[in-house]
């Protein structure tokens, strides 16, 4: 995939990859935690210029929800969206709205040529509409 996209295969970008599979829609800090067990000498910025490097070779996406550090996926070149709780922070991919890119079209361009959409959905996940019902029915507010 590295040598595919023009890359030099390195530890560090192997072992980025590696987490951002089993990790996806993390940031940096995340990256880092997740590569520093095998690799204990990488640095903040050396895991800052892989994604950087994965995004500029289309091999990863960097999204940025309001309100939240750069996240990253290695979902790319297909249109999809996100969703994002706004209780925890946690993100879930939302294939495309219509199945066709881009999936939404504007009422006018100004002379764009469209490309693609770019949807972030809010809303709260499971996982805290469970805890928020829970806290309801034991009388606590929320």
């Amino acid at each position: 995939m590295l040598r595919d996209a023009g890359l030099r295969v390195t530890d560090t970008r192997v072992a980025a990859i590696a987490a951002l599979h089993v990790l996806p829609h993390s940031g940096v800090d995340t990256i880092l935690d997740a590569v520093g067990d095998a690799l204990p000498a990488t640095s903040r910025q050396s895991i800052h210029n892989v994604l950087t490097d994965l995004v500029a070779a289309g091999l990863a996406r960097r999204i940025e929800p309001a309100g939240q550090p750069g996240l990253y996926e290695l979902r790319v070149g297909d249109n999809h969206h996100h969703i994002v709780c706004q209780r925890c922070g946690a993100v879930a991919d939302v294939d495309c709205v219509t199945g066709h890119a881009p999936c939404l079209t504007p009422s006018q361009t100004s002379g764009f040529d469209l490309a693609e959409a770019e949807v972030t959905f809010w809303g709260t996940c499971a996982d805290c509409s469970a805890a928020m019902a829970a806290r309801v029915d034991a009388g606590s507010p929320r």
